[in-house]
């Protein structure tokens, strides 16, 4: 390499090292103060085919190109040039010479957050959702430039000596550049490279990018959930997930805000179209102008919960009333608020739910006839099965439409605020 890259930009201090090239802050010699910079090089290993060469170098070319129209974002490093040098001596194990790629952008004075993090060992709630917003208004400019940044993480956001912060890194292999509408989900990168071009890290990457399928904006709010995760606990992200079923399972690890809470919940969601589906709408959630449950409208999953609760408590209710006589129903609602709140600690799922009411069915079925009966809420439903199911059936279906009134209201009074 050219101790004088193009004439202009002198490297002095290499500050990383990947499996396609180098970081290296470089000072430009055609400006007054002579500009620190990164320049970037595209040094591809000698172990690949030139083929996935070929592959590599034009996602460079793409990333240099969605820098140029980024970097217009103030919190997005601009791109100060883009050129390639003949390695001249320099040589690859491959049958055709290749040019050396560079991309000289802008040099961030600071420390990225991962950094950060080590000296602090965990953020406040009130920093966390600082980053939050800053990102989510960056992720909003980026995507609506058709650019996913793929690998959002603490080590990816800098803050810069003046307490701005900036996301970084959006390397060639970790850039897609959309044509104006989401990817097909049967869309694939070529199969010749989806070894090189499918680079993701671990924790933070949504399922969809795991297995190699199309991504959205709404994995970059999954990649962006997990890293808020990592700065209020000072844990990995993948010490919340259960390895046995895959969910998330952070609520008793972390102490904050409700909605802030059901916020990263939502973006946390496996299923792309369950999560907030633009960075846009999650500030708009921030800001309480719209209801953080308003998705889970769009399907009938929400009905399945309240239902089974509901049902849950019906049979609960019919058994402590025939056992306990008046204090039964008082009972019932202890259990009633116990399992509200293991809902609501993420202690048990809705899995665990269809369980609970399946072994609470058989066993009062079983346990009715030799229990006197009393009448419940005014009906004697006098110990038989059918009519018992049906008084169960009735409140699942009155948990249902108390769910449905408390969102209803909760969607007004936000509209008002």
């Amino acid at each position: 390499m050219p101790l004088i890259l193009d004439g202009r930009y002198i490297p002095i201090k290499k500050l990383r090292q990947g499996g396609f090239g180098a970081a290296f802050l470089s000072y430009d010699r055609r400006t007054p103060g002579m500009r620190e910079c990164i320049v970037k090089q595209l040094q591809p290993s000698p172990s690949l085919k030139l083929e996935q060469i070929k592959k590599v170098t034009q996602l460079f070319h793409r990333e240099a190109e969605a820098l140029e129209k980024l970097g217009a974002h103030p919190q997005i490093p601009d791109l100060y040039a883009f050129f390639a040098i003949n390695p001249g001596r320099f040589k690859l194990q491959i049958e055709e010479p290749i040019e050396l790629f560079y991309l000289v952008q802008q040099y961030i004075d600071g420390e990225n957050l991962e950094q950060e993090l080590s000296r602090k060992a965990k953020f406040t709630e009130a920093e966390v959702f600082a980053v939050l917003e800053a990102i989510l208004h960056i992720l909003d400019f980026a995507h609506n430039n058709n650019s996913i940044h793929r690998d959002i993480k603490p080590s990816n956001i800098m803050r810069a000596r003046d307490g701005r912060l900036y996301l970084v890194d959006f390397g060639a292999v970790k850039q897609v550049v959309a044509t104006g509408k989401q990817q097909d989900a049967n869309s694939t990168l070529d199969v010749s490279s989806v070894s090189i071009t499918n680079v993701y890290t671990p924790g933070f990457a949504p399922p969809e990018q795991l297995d190699g399928r199309a991504i959205f904006p709404s994995s970059d709010l999954y990649a962006l959930a997990a890293t808020c995760l990592l700065l209020l606990t000072g844990k990995p992200p993948t010490s919340f997930i259960d390895a046995y079923t895959g969910t998330w399972n952070w609520r008793l690890s972390v102490n904050i805000n409700e909605r802030n809470a059901r916020i990263i919940e939502r973006m946390l969601k496996e299923k792309p179209i369950d999560r907030f589906q633009s960075a846009k709408d999650v500030l708009d959630a921030l800001k309480q102008k719209t209801p953080v449950s308003q998705q889970d409208f769009s399907t009938l999953d929400w009905l399945v919960t309240p239902f089974v609760t509901g049902f849950e408590i019906g049979l609960l209710a019919v058994f402590f009333n025939n056992l306990l006589a008046k204090i039964g129903i008082i009972f019932a609602i202890i259990i009633l608020g116990v399992l509200f709140y293991a809902q609501y600690k993420q202690i048990i799922f809705e899995k665990h739910l269809f369980i609970i009411v399946g072994v609470t069915f058989a066993l009062v079925l079983l346990l009715l006839p030799i229990l006197p009966s009393a009448p419940i809420l005014g009906f004697n439903l006098a110990n038989n099965h059918l009519l018992v199911t049906f008084f169960a059936l009735l409140s699942g279906i009155f948990g249902v439409v108390l769910v449905g009134l408390s969102q209803l209201i909760y969607q007004l009074l936000s509209f008002i605020k």
